[in-house]
């Protein structure tokens, strides 16, 4: 299984357009190679370089069997990132450099939550359903004088 973005390569700077400084849209992403017996995806982005704990951007599932999440799009359900939002939330890094963590996992079963679940919820509910999983890091750093 394979994610990747036509906007940024893995590990390079994502551009200003994703995130909290431009747009505040999702990124595009491809997805490649499901296993057999996928029944449905879902969707986490965090920020495991944020000051008091990973951060939260994005949390959706239930995402239909697709191989593309198109920009500023809401593929399946989503649950409340770390703003307390049901949304995107782009890159805001209070300083330096963070990486932004897209991990995409094929599930054996649709979990058929309720929207707004939590990432820690949605972590749980995973659990024994994962046939695979893949991961694409976009890095982001705020100019000076961008706040």
């Amino acid at each position: 299984m394979k994610i990747t973005s036509p906007s940024f390569k893995n590990n390079e700077k994502m551009p200003v357009k994703f995130t909290y400084d431009g747009e505040d849209i999702n990124p595009s992403l491809r997805i490649e190679n499901l296993p057999e017996g996928t029944k449905s995806l879902a969707l986490i982005v965090d920020d495991p370089d944020a000051p008091m704990k990973t951060w939260v951007h994005w949390v959706v599932y239930d995402i239909p069997l697709i191989n593309r999440i198109d920009e500023d799009s809401i593929p399946g359900k989503q649950g409340i990132n770390d703003s307390g939002a049901k949304d995107y939330h782009g890159p805001c890094p209070p300083s330096g450099t963070h990486r932004y963590y897209f991990k995409i996992y094929a599930l054996n079963k649709i979990l058929a939550l309720n929207d707004g679940i939590s990432k820690m919820d949605l972590e749980k509910a995973m659990q024994g359903s994962i046939l695979s999983s893949a991961e694409l890091v976009g890095l982001y750093n705020r100019d000076k004088g961008k706040r």
